[in-house]
């Protein structure tokens, strides 16, 4: 090794250090946040959308799948992987742990509990059948509970728990056209049709219709009734903004790919510090202590960089605003819902009752929620009209396509999908 190589190593590590995993001080490239109409104001949001850079010619509104990264957190990342590949084990053997430990301190704060709370995951997926497959309160002949909107995999290892546990699984659909009153009341009706539930899986905001569910009232139900609820908040933290607390649920998997803006493969998993006695280790896992929640999730080797990367998404997503972000995608949900429910023929999946959505909304065309026709409205709107969208199943009255926003989304790109709209659905203003 040549003295300037030991130099530039020394170097990188003496300027990694500690710092490196708080909110680094990223360029402030944004004004102020609006104080007014800050869901509407052009210029900041303009400026918000120069952070990004996107597919041209292609208006994308299938933004659930994750978030992209802003400009400043994939230079951050960047750095980081350039780091961490020179380093390789030099830094891994000797600070890795110690830095991502470090990791959890923002976003515990950022999420209002504490950092002895959460553990960093791969995503809410693995962090939520983490939950599932750990929660160690059900004996045979208990029942849990989900529904039609819940999420695949969630659903796969509530079934699982029949075969691991020897419980009772039992699912129910969700209203369509849903409204506050009818989800509590279908919930309600489930609870008591399945008198021997124990655990309730509950969505937060769907992935499939972006339905957001009144959680904190759903866990006080079940609370109730003796039943735990673990929460899916992969769509909702970042999409809407509130404290963990605030929802009443003591285990929570959420994301940090999709409305944090965090590289991609990076979550969190929470587990009230009062209640980690109640999920099991991670498959015996023994290098942490079994009062640690690290114990709970055994990953092995993550991406270093991404998890690293963290507090520089947590920052700038601070930055833009959380509440100022999901006042604009409730703004740009609206401003599309409005024009599409115009449009004969056009079903619109999900309430305007801004207490049951944010900024996720589905639709479909009358009579036409096969999978075969709501694939070819989605071929049809990217391939002749360059505007992205997705189909989801699983829900009980049938397929949907959805809408997803993005901070650099604008009206014009709104205008340009109602447009296409228009066309593919042979509809006109009613």
């Amino acid at each position: 090794m040549t003295d300037h190589t030991a130099l530039s190593r020394r170097a990188l590590l003496a300027a990694l250090g500690t710092a490196a995993l708080a909110a680094p001080a990223l360029a402030r490239s944004l004004p102020p946040v609006p104080t007014s109409s800050v869901a509407t104001d052009a210029g900041y949001w303009d400026a918000v959308r120069r952070l990004y850079s996107v597919t041209p010619g292609m208006v994308n509104l299938e933004n659930g799948y994750w978030g992209i990264m802003a400009e400043p957190v994939k230079a951050e990342y960047k750095r980081l992987t350039d780091f961490v590949n020179f380093e390789n084990t030099v830094y891994a053997r000797s600070r890795i742990g110690k830095d991502l430990d470090e990791v959890r301190t923002p976003l515990a704060a950022f999420l209002g509990v504490t950092r002895e709370e959460i553990a960093l995951t791969r995503g809410a997926t693995e962090a939520l059948q983490t939950l599932i497959a750990g929660y160690n309160r059900l004996k045979p002949g208990d029942g849990v509970l989900y529904a039609d909107l819940d999420y695949d995999s969630m659903q796969y290892a509530m079934n699982w728990l029949k075969g691991r546990r020897g419980v009772e699984v039992a699912k129910f659909d969700i209203p369509e056209p849903a409204t506050k009153a009818n989800v509590l009341a279908s919930y309600e009706a489930a609870l008591t049709a399945n008198p021997k539930t124990k655990l309730l899986l509950l969505t937060h905001v769907s992935h499939r219709t972006g339905l957001m569910l009144p959680v904190r009232e759903l866990a006080a139900m079940a609370r109730a009734r003796g039943v735990d609820v673990i929460l899916d908040a992969a769509h909702s933290w970042g999409q809407v903004d509130f404290k963990a607390r605030d929802l009443g649920v003591d285990f929570i998997g959420f994301n940090l790919h999709k409305w944090i803006g965090a590289p991609l493969g990076v979550g969190l998993i929470y587990i009230a510090r009062e209640r980690l006695a109640d999920i099991d280790t991670h498959y015996g896992d023994e290098d942490f202590k079994a009062d640690d929640i690290r114990s709970r999730i055994h990953t092995g080797t993550p991406n270093f960089a991404a998890q690293l990367a963290v507090p520089a998404a947590l920052a700038l997503h601070q930055e833009i605003g959380p509440q100022a972000k999901e006042a604009r995608y409730r703004h740009l949900r609206n401003y599309w819902v409005a024009r599409a429910r115009e449009l004969k023929g056009v079903e619109i999946q999900t309430p305007d009752d801004p207490e049951m959505v944010a900024g996720i909304t589905s639709f479909a065309l009358s009579g036409k929620r096969s999978a075969a026709d709501c694939n070819a409205v989605v071929a049809a709107l990217r391939d002749q009209h360059k505007v992205m969208t997705v189909r989801r199943g699983g829900v009980a009255r049938g397929n949907t396509i959805r809408i997803s926003p993005a901070p650099y989304l604008t009206e014009v790109d709104l205008d340009r999908f109602i447009a296409a709209l228009v066309v593919v659905s042979g509809s006109r203003a009613g």
